[in-house]
């Protein structure tokens, strides 16, 4: 049998690609495949790339020209949201396999945990942010921008106390906000 080694993946072959992915590491023996590796000292991301690999491989695709389109997505289906939505879920999910195996399950679900409750603050950052004026919450968000950008994009510099989102909107916001 041929394999695909030319064009570029279909929508149907990427959502293929993305659901069966996410069932396969959702599966304990894959979980466990990624953590023996890990253990080996292998790179996780090596291993879910191998796994894509052999997802390609049972579609017909030829597993490096697969990668490659993978590589690609970004551009060749920038007006789909919805594949672009569905493609972020696939890069999350391999990054939480790699990070389930790398941390071990204890590890895992102290990270889950804080992930959890970074995420209640960042909401309740945002509703406080509702009363403020669309340039003040533009600037802000340019804080937590620049925050993040200085940290390497660590989860905790995504937060800004009340007292910080005050002090940027006594400052007086930002022009950055222009209505269309």
């Amino acid at each position: 049998m041929e394999l695909q080694n030319s064009g570029m993946l279909s929508r149907d072959q990427l959502v293929y690609l993305f659901d069966r992915f996410s069932f396969l590491t959702s599966q304990p023996e894959v979980k466990k495949r990624i953590a023996d590796a890990v253990n080996d000292k292998q790179e996780a991301v090596a291993v879910t790339t191998t796994i894509q690999g052999e997802i390609f491989t049972e579609m017909g695709v030829d597993p490096e020209f697969g990668l490659a389109c993978l590589g690609k997505v970004t551009m060749e289906y920038e007006n789909d949201q919805d594949l672009m939505i569905q493609f972020y879920g696939f890069v999350a999910k391999e990054e939480i396999a790699c990070e389930e195996a790398e941390l071990g399950p204890e590890g895992f679900a102290e990270r889950m945990e804080m992930l959890q409750y970074l995420e209640a603050q960042q909401l309740e950052m945002l509703k406080h942010m509702r009363d403020f004026q669309l340039d003040d919450q533009s600037a802000v968000l340019e804080k937590i921008r620049q925050q993040m950008e200085s940290t390497n994009f660590q989860p905790e510099a995504s937060l800004l106390s009340v007292e910080q989102i005050q002090d940027i909107v006594r400052r007086g916001g930002s022009p950055a906000f222009q209505p269309i």
